[in-house]
């Protein structure tokens, strides 16, 4: 996958490549989705010498699934903008590998992509969120939601920051394509599930880079160390995507 070389975040692998691998359909399983948040709630715990109190399980509930979310989304959008293919990703088709901590490793095994480099914004916004949003990430959220009892806003708006954070991370590396990739986010989020999730904003009128302002926050600020931001709830602490993928 051509988006793979901006970073982690935008390579999906083959699930033949190497071994380990566990379906995608493990995540819609409440116990596996429990088990994943235990490893990245004991990871802060020792990693960063907080007590019990300090680590609310939901809170690490809302960050890990800001980093599936990550991995679920940044592949798609950096395939569709930068090589003018979108992967059709069915949920049992995509697989995944437990690490302690970092990016989700996240494999595709299906073949089906649309061509999309000549359709306009609106059409691969269409696209990007009624494949990848309404599909496998609204799977994998259901699942989260229901174990954790998160609020649906809370992690709608996780999924907009991680789509709003790999837009931005494409706009910065590769600047020629930053004209597309942040039309396509004005576009899909004027369409639900994502509406009313942020605003979308453009602060400087001679640069493409768009910002996302939530209307709800990944929660991190209750982890002594985070802050609350006005984008994507950035923490002073280690990165939520980078405990997401936990």
């Amino acid at each position: 996958m051509a988006a793979a070389e901006i970073g982690p975040y935008f390579a999906w692998r083959s699930p033949r490549d190497g071994e380990g691998w566990r379906p995608l359909t493990a995540l819609l399983e409440p116990e596996t989705v429990a088990d994943r948040v235990a490893v990245a709630r004991s990871a802060l715990l020792r990693g960063y010498a907080l007590a019990e109190q300090d680590v609310p399980v939901r809170v690490v509930a809302s960050i890990v699934f800001l980093g599936v979310a990550s991995r679920l989304l940044s592949p798609p959008l950096g395939a569709a903008v930068v090589a003018g293919v979108l992967p059709l990703a069915r949920v049992e088709e995509l697989w995944w590998r437990p690490v302690a901590s970092g990016p989700l490793p996240v494999a595709y095994g299906g073949e089906r992509v649309l061509r999309c480099g000549r359709l306009d914004p609106p059409a691969v916004a269409g696209a990007l969120v009624a494949q990848v949003v309404a599909g496998p990430v609204a799977a994998v959220l259901a699942t989260f939601q229901a174990r954790f009892r998160l609020s649906p806003q809370v992690l709608w708006g996780n999924v907009a920051s991680a789509l709003a954070g790999a837009a931005g991370v494409l706009a910065d590396t590769e600047p020629r394509h930053a004209g597309r990739v942040g039309a396509v986010l004005d576009r899909a989020f004027d369409r639900p599930p994502l509406a009313r999730t942020g605003t979308v904003v453009r602060p400087d009128p001679a640069r493409p880079r768009r910002f996302l302002v939530r209307r709800s926050c990944c929660l991190y600020y209750r982890i002594p160390g985070g802050a609350p931001a006005p984008t994507a709830c950035s923490p002073r602490r280690p990165s939520a995507a980078t405990i997401g993928g936990g």
